[in-house]
């Protein structure tokens, strides 16, 4: 407790001063709850009664477990923002040589809308460690519209020197290349028409068949009845561009080629890319596919494992707090080292006290950093 305390020292308790129940130990009954697969505060309360002689091993408890209706009104009051900061200061602990992709993304959560309070879905903007598989740090927005102006501001509460920034369409912006840039980091950004102009010039370039040659890359996968063979082309005859365009940092284009063969069909799709680094044409393939786990490793794990598009925490600052721990959750659970499925990793801790503990020795791993 000493050094889960330590990590979350700056989160305000802000409860009135008679309180019966401390701040760290409901957060930490709480976490235990989520690493064992619990979703809401409901199963928090449970979780807490079932594990009690458990958790007396390390928390004092001086007027029992927490009803769920402390637990919902301590994730409605808690500052959103210094737990936000709390989460991102922990992980920068353990992502200190990253020098890999950080992908940044956005995941809306469907039933976290209020509709007699006119709340719109709570929409989480992420900034994911491919490599590692670790989620870096987050902000939530009311809107997905408001993902674009929230991921500067994301990527400034991060260490991001030497790394590689990777976002969709939507996020290929001048201030996010811009931020990146500032930030010490380099980006490949997919473009799109939002970007109408540079996006039909860059086509253009690209389908210009006196164009001088390009490095490329191809590669071919076959997996469940599908052959896909992607061809990743690389230019760094980009002045013209920028005369044109005046893009912060740009240093080369992209174009990847996917062609998908299946036993009905066969697909052809062409995405762009604009990048502040000029990589080899090889390694620009595998930054692009990198991005994508983002996708399948941490927004498809809180959908299909933790269950997090159908909780129903909608007051307040309840939405995000308790998103908020269940990514802390997510992390702890990805830090230990043994190999296994994650719905495998959250069983295992519900039903072996041990493996819990060792999911929670990254708070001492924090406080030796």
């Amino acid at each position: 407790m000493e050094e889960f305390i330590a990590c979350f020292a700056d989160v305000p308790d802000s409860r009135e001063e008679n309180a019966r129940h401390n701040l760290h130990e409901i957060l930490m009954i709480a976490l235990c709850a989520m690493l064992c697969g619990g979703e809401d505060c409901s199963d928090m309360a449970l979780f807490g009664r079932a594990k009690e002689p458990f958790l007396r091993q390390f928390l004092t408890l001086k007027h029992g477990i927490p009803s769920h209706d402390t637990f919902s009104r301590v994730f409605r009051l808690l500052d959103p923002a210094a737990f936000s900061a709390c989460f991102t200061r922990f992980m920068q602990r353990f992502t200190e040589t990253l020098k890999d992709v950080v992908a940044i993304d956005g995941k809306t959560l469907r039933h976290s809308f209020d509709r007699a309070a006119g709340q719109s879905p709570l929409h989480m903007v992420h900034a994911w460690a491919a490599g590692e598989r670790l989620l870096l740090g987050q902000l939530a927005v009311d809107e997905k519209s408001n993902e674009i102006t929230a991921v500067p501001k994301l990527l400034e509460m991060l260490s991001l020197k030497g790394c590689i920034v990777t976002a969709d369409a939507l996020n290929c912006q001048r201030a996010t290349a811009a931020k990146a840039v500032e930030q010490g980091a380099g980006y490949v950004l997919a473009l799109k028409g939002n970007q109408a102009s540079l996006y039909n010039d860059v086509r253009l370039f690209f389908e210009d068949p006196e164009r001088p040659a390009c490095p490329f890359h191809q590669s071919v996968d076959a997996d469940h009845g599908r052959i896909e063979t992607r061809r990743s082309t690389l230019s760094t005859d980009i002045g013209w561009l920028q005369d044109l365009h005046q893009w912060p940092g740009l240093a080369a284009i992209g174009q990847v080629t996917r062609v998908r063969e299946t036993r009905d069909k066969i697909s052809t799709e062409t995405a762009y890319y604009l990048l502040s680094t000029d990589l080899s044409a090889a390694r620009f393939a595998e930054v692009v596919r990198a991005h994508w786990g983002v996708e399948n490793s941490l927004h498809w794990v809180l959908d299909v494992t933790m269950n997090e598009d159908q909780t129903r925490n909608r007051k307040d600052n309840g939405p995000e707090n308790i998103a908020m721990l269940r990514r802390l959750a997510l992390n702890l659970a990805k830090l230990e080292g043994s190999k296994g499925s994650m719905k495998g990793k959250l069983k295992q801790a519900g039903w072996n006290d041990a493996f819990l503990i060792k999911l929670l020795a990254s708070f001492g791993e924090f406080q030796m950093r």
